[in-house]
């Protein structure tokens, strides 16, 4: 049996709790400072307030106060924060963390730099990890799964990327059940790069289902050609930033692919893209998802902002980018006219 703690009371990082403990492992749920209340109706119904579903019993909760008596005698600590904890993550929960006890992060993002780069966030992490001097395993979690539906048990394939194969065995062999399946593999920036350029992507696809409800009516039928489409462009844009990445290992496109999958139909930004689509501002789709947790907005401006730098460095062409380049100006405020032309192609 291991001793398995999570930092952040998330859906995702709270999810995992499930096939941990359904293996027998001893869990651990912390809470951030945010999370509070999730925190203590834990502690009082055993079950998340986003959930319908009970958490295995014996579960174990802690308020962020107990932070270094959950992470005392841990195995592993997975990171549960969303891309706006990556920060409070790097400065309160790594330097607590003991040396050689990996971490696994849910968190799927990339950070930009003035010079146009695009880092993971363990790349960032590792930064932090090196100046402290400290050697904690890092590790993340890659791939189609949306919380609800792993709460559920539904059949999920998903990657789990380090650069130390014998750990990534190990948490395969904590985390894998008959309902959670786990590939590997050792290219961090292929499998978090691909999951995270999904984003702006999503938001793309689901543009087409708002603009078939504002032209037929919100209960029309759904069209299929439009999202299929976009779906294709976005498949053919995300190869492209991953060859810009450095990448090219298929494995890692087909991850993103699935991940751009179930964001369509199951995720949060489907909901945003949805309301632009209808012919929604940014500013008032904003406020129509009060509350919700749009973490893929930043990271598609973010990938957006890189692609031009580089574009103006001459060594990408934005022309090859139509989708992100609409994307990032509806974002800015620019109404929905998705360039369908640009996505045309002669191959002789």
């Amino acid at each position: 049996m291991a001793v398995i703690t999570i930092v952040g009371s998330g859906m995702m990082g709270s999810a995992l709790a499930f096939p941990a403990r359904e293996n027998g492992h001893e869990v651990r749920l912390v809470g951030t400072h945010l999370d509070r209340d999730i925190i203590t109706g834990c502690q009082e119904n055993n079950r998340h307030p986003k959930f319908v579903k009970d958490f295995p019993a014996g579960l174990h909760f802690y308020q962020i106060e107990e932070l270094e008596s959950a992470l005392h005698g841990s195995d592993l600590v997975i990171g549960g924060v969303s891309s706006f904890g990556v920060e409070w993550f790097s400065d309160y929960v790594l330097p607590r963390i003991p040396d050689g006890t990996p971490v696994l992060t849910v968190t799927k993002g990339l950070m930009d730099t003035p010079d146009g780069d695009l880092l993971p966030y363990p790349f960032l992490w590792q930064k932090k990890l090196d100046a402290l001097g400290k050697k904690v395993p890092l590790n993340a979690v890659g791939g189609p799964c949306t919380s609800y539906e792993l709460v559920a048990h539904d059949q999920t394939e998903v990657t789990f990327c380090g650069n130390d194969l014998a750990i990534l065995r190990q948490l395969r062999a904590w985390m894998s059940t008959d309902y959670y399946h786990i590939s590997l593999s050792t290219d961090i920036i292929g499998i978090e790069s691909a999951v995270a350029l999904k984003n702006g992507y999503a938001l793309g696809v689901a543009l087409t289902i708002g603009l078939n409800q504002k032209a037929f009516g919100l209960d029309s039928e759904l069209h299929f050609n439009s999202q299929a489409a976009v779906f294709g462009q976005a498949a053919r844009e995300m190869h492209g930033l991953l060859l810009q990445q450095g990448v090219t290992d298929l494995n890692n496109l087909w991850v993103g692919i699935g991940d751009l999958y179930v964001t369509v139909y199951g995720g949060r930004t489907r909901q945003i893209g949805i309301l632009l689509g209808r012919g929604l501002d940014i500013d008032d789709a904003r406020n129509e998802l009060k509350g919700v947790t749009l973490e893929s907005l930043v990271v598609a401006e973010r990938v957006a902002k890189a692609i031009r730098i580089r574009a103006a460095k001459n060594s990408v062409s934005l022309s090859d980018f139509p989708l992100l380049m609409h994307v990032d100006e509806i974002l800015h405020h620019a109404p929905v006219q998705i360039p369908w032309e640009q996505f045309t192609f002669i191959q002789a």
